[in-house]
This record gives structure tokens, C-alpha cells and sequence, in this order.
């Protein structure tokens, strides 16, 4: 005679109900959360908001123009950071999930390392990429090549990138891993038993199947670093360019940037409010895009991988 007590029907429907209500609840405020954060912001910038806002420079402090250095400086940031975390988190993802053993060393050390820098303050990252990039390399390099004279070792375009590529890099090669560990092993025994090598089967079986995964992963990274303000304060973001960055030793303008330095370090808070206001409807939109694109790729390749099958 089992001696567990049993829960009456009675009892698990209301515990049901309180689990739901809760859920609901919680769905609630978070949408509410959302939904006041999206109005309120367009409430105060839809009037600031418009082609000159995007394609002028800021004038008169600020208070007039538009914020196009900002939004060519967010981009092209965004651009390099990509191309420096993505191939790298995606190499180390497929080492750690498909070569390294459980037992190594080596891995457990990378494995280490990646969870260390996921929680690491951001700013921690803009410190470092001082120190490093800017204190170490780029004075090097200006020692070696340029005679001591001042190009690399200062905040710039490419240091402030790389930083940022840092920050999001720990992101990649967690959303690879995990997308990488979705495929199951028999698949890749079947690839082998069919005379494949295993980079053969990591190349058509492997990175395929989990590419929904894999593309989510790393564009939600992308869109959370093109928001990120703490690493590029010392590595590379300036209050005002008069022009758009020509090469990658420039300093640049960020969106994020730009909304902390006219809400905190403006002359008239006041009056840079709607463009404060229309600045973060144009990086909600970048990050809502990059989200979306998201979104629309995992569904286009989810479809084209059921009509292949």
C-alpha cells in the first residue's frame, strides 16, 4: 500500500489556478512594463522625430539638428564588433561542443573563463579595453611604427569595438553552444558511419540543424552590445564630432552615448528632452530590428529545414 499521501483532485486544480493566475499576472506586468517604457518614449519624441532628425548633424548644443554621427557611429561599431565576437564565439562554441573532451583542462579552463566574463560588470570591459587596447597596444604601436607620434594610442573607433566585442562574446558562445547540443548524437554517428569526417559532419549535419539557434544567439548579443554605454566611455565614444568617422582610429558618436550625455551633461536638460526622448526611439528601433531579423531568419530556416525533410 503506497503510504504517500495523496493530493485530492480539489487541491491540485486550485494549485493549478494559483500557478496560472500567477503566470498571468506576471505576463501582465511585464507587458504593462513594455508597453508604458514604448509610450512614454513616444509620447515625448514623435515630434522630434522626423527625416531631418536622422539625416543632420546636432546644433546649437545640441538642442537642434539631428543625430546622424550617432546613429553612423552605432553602426559602424556594431559592424566591427560583429565581425571580431561572431567568428570567434562561433569557433570556440564548436570546440567546446564537438572536440574538447569533458575531462580537458584546456575546456574546463574556457568554460571558466566564459562564465567569469558573463558576469562581469560592463564597465569592467571599459577599464579594460582602456588599459589594454588603448595603454598597451595602441601605444605600442604608435612607438613602433609611428615614432611615438599619437594615432592608435587613444580612444578610437577600433578600440571601442573591440571592447564591445568582449562584452558580447561570452553571449555567442553560450546561444552557439547550446543550439550546437540541440542536434542529436545519433545524427552525427549516422554522418560517420557514412564515411564523413567529423568536420565534414560538423559542416553539414551539425551547424545546419542548429542554425536557427545559432543565428538568435548572436544577433540578440549584437543588438544588446549596440546599446551597451560603459565599455565605450573610455575606449572610444565622444560627446560631438563635427564629422563622420573616415578611418578606424577616429573617435565616433553612439546613440546610447549621446542620450547619457544630454540627459546628465547637457546646458538645458530641459530643452534636449524630446531629442532625448526621439534618440531612444531610434535604439529601441535598432534593437527591435535586430531582434525581429531574429525572429524572421529562425522561422525561414525552421521552414526550409521541414520542407527539405
Amino acid at each position: 500500500m503506497n503510504s504517500e499521501r495523496k493530493i485530492p483532485v480539489s487541491g491540485r486544480i486550485v494549485k493549478d489556478a494559483v500557478i496560472k493566475s500567477l503566470t498571468g499576472v506576471t505576463v501582465l506586468v511585464i507587458i504593462a512594463v513594455i508597453v508604458s517604457i514604448l509610450g512614454i518614449t513616444i509620447a515625448g519624441g514623435w515630434k522630434s522625430f522626423n527625416w531631418e532628425f536622422l539625416t543632420h548633424f546636432p546644433e546649437d548644443g545640441m538642442t537642434r539638428g539631428g543625430i546622424l554621427p550617432a546613429i553612423v557611429g552605432t553602426a559602424l561599431m556594431t559592424i566591427i564588433m560583429t565581425i571580431a565576437a561572431v567568428p570567434l564565439g562561433v569557433i570556440t562554441a564548436i570546440y567546446l561542443a564537438e572536440y574538447a573532451s569533458e575531462r580537458s583542462v584546456f575546456a574546463k579552463t574556457i568554460r571558466f573563463a566564459v562564465k567569469t566574463l558573463a558576469v562581469v560588470p560592463s564597465i569592467i570591459f571599459g577599464l579594460f579595453g582602456l588599459g589594454f587596447f588603448i595603454k598597451f597596444v595602441g601605444l605600442n604601436i604608435d612607438n613602433v611604427f609611428y615614432g611615438g607620434e599619437l594615432r592608435w594610442g587613444q580612444p578610437n573607433l577600433l578600440w571601442a569595438s573591440l571592447t564591445m566585442a568582449l562584452l558580447t562574446l561570452p553571449v555567442v558562445i553560450v546561444a552557439v553552444e547550446e543550439a550546437i547540443r540541440t542536434i542529436p548524437r545519433d545524427m552525427r554517428e549516422a554522418s560517420m558511419a557514412l564515411g564523413a569526417t567529423q568536420w565534414q559532419t560538423i559542416k553539414n549535419v551539425v551547424l545546419p540543424g542548429s542554425m536557427t539557434g545559432i543565428m538568435t544567439g548572436t544577433i540578440l548579443a549584437i543588438s544588446r552590445g549596440a546599446g551597451e554605454v560603459a565599455p565605450i566611455l573610455f575606449t572610444g565614444a565622444a560627446y560631438y564630432v563635427a564629422e563622420l568617422p573616415k578611418s578606424l582610429n577616429e573617435q565616433f558618436m553612439s546613440l546610447g552615448y549621446h542620450i547619457y550625455i544630454m540627459s546628465t551633461q547637457s546646458t538645458n536638460v530641459d530643452e534636449t528632452l524630446p531629442i532625448q526622448f526621439a534618440t531612444t526611439m531610434v535604439l529601441l528601433l535598432l534593437t527591435f530590428s535586430l531582434s525581429l531579423i531574429a525572429v524572421i531568419l529562425r522561422y525561414r530556416i525552421r521552414k526550409k529545414a521541414i520542407q527539405s525533410t
